[in-house]
């Protein structure tokens, strides 16, 4: 299963199948397409819909909600699962919460409350579908095809997604996403040297990956590696400048260690980006 049908999205979003339709063809959302040009969704594109559905409840302009859309795509955690997140609005602004920091997308008014993490309670018997279809089909899956399942089965069966980046990797060790997500998936679980290690590969493989770097530096950190771990933010930062949070990270340590005039640059620029 490579992406969530129509009909899958609208049994989970509790909409018909025209509106799923109407609100990719409206442009609030841009989902793959599958051989035969059906729409394929991901899961972030079911956190953007759902996003949207709770907007135009809100009566909002569907201008202003394909911004916030956008804004929101753009802003997603980078290197962090969707399932941590959390989409609240409070008056005019829509607040997004992913356990490590909150941002404000630009948006219209709206007042709803809705946790990534219910929906994906929802997939899970999706996701455990896959697994199945993948397993069936083994031999006829390449590196790719792991990586894909794996990101698709991360919102509903983290355990076998771990194992679906394995399997990618087991067939091309140079794969480098699925690198950086088993490292990801290896370090919330508590595993820092292994997810380390991963980081690691994946930027042998890819060097410039500013993910690859900034996921070193936090579990560098969580290692209280703190010298490492402003090297690994400065490399993310050298290759995208607009990774706040590693503007972020590098302010805080560098204010712990004494640096003082360097933390305050930092966190200007990151004031900058994320005002």
């Amino acid at each position: 299963m490579k992406g969530y049908t129509v009909r899958d999205v609208a049994r989970l979003l509790e909409l018909s199948e025209h509106q799923v339709r109407a609100y990719a063809r409206a442009g609030f959302l841009e989902p793959a397409r599958g051989e035969r040009g059906e729409y394929r969704f991901s899961f972030q594109d079911l956190v953007l819909l759902r996003t949207a559905k709770g907007l135009m409840a809100q009566r909002i302009p569907s201008r202003k909600i394909r911004r916030a859309l956008r804004k929101l795509k753009q802003q997603l955690p980078r290197g962090r699962p969707l399932t941590a997140v959390q989409i609240v609005a409070y008056g005019d602004r829509i607040v997004v919460r992913d356990g490590r920091r909150v941002w404000d997308p630009e948006s219209g008014q709206a007042a709803f409350d809705f946790e990534v993490q219910e929906l994906a309670r929802k997939i899970a018997p999706l996701a455990q579908r896959a697994a199945d279809e993948a397993r069936q089909a083994e031999a006829e899956l390449d590196a790719e095809d792991w990586y894909e399942l794996g990101c698709e089965l991360e919102a509903g069966a983290i355990e076998q997604a771990r194992d679906a980046y394995r399997r990618a990797l087991e067939l091309n060790p140079h794969h480098a996403d699925a690198r950086i997500n088993l490292g990801r998936l290896l370090h919330e679980l508590g595993y820092l040297q292994a997810a380390e290690t991963h980081y690691r590969l994946a930027l042998a493989v890819r060097p410039a990956d500013a993910t690859a770097a900034y996921n070193l530096g936090v579990v560098l950190e969580d290692q209280q590696r703190y010298d490492e771990a402003i090297q690994a933010y400065e490399r993310a930062l050298g290759h995208d400048p607009a990774l706040a949070d590693a503007y972020y990270n590098l302010a805080r340590l560098l204010e712990q260690s004494g640096r003082r005039e360097e933390a305050l640059r930092y966190l200007r620029a990151y004031r900058r980006l994320t005002e």
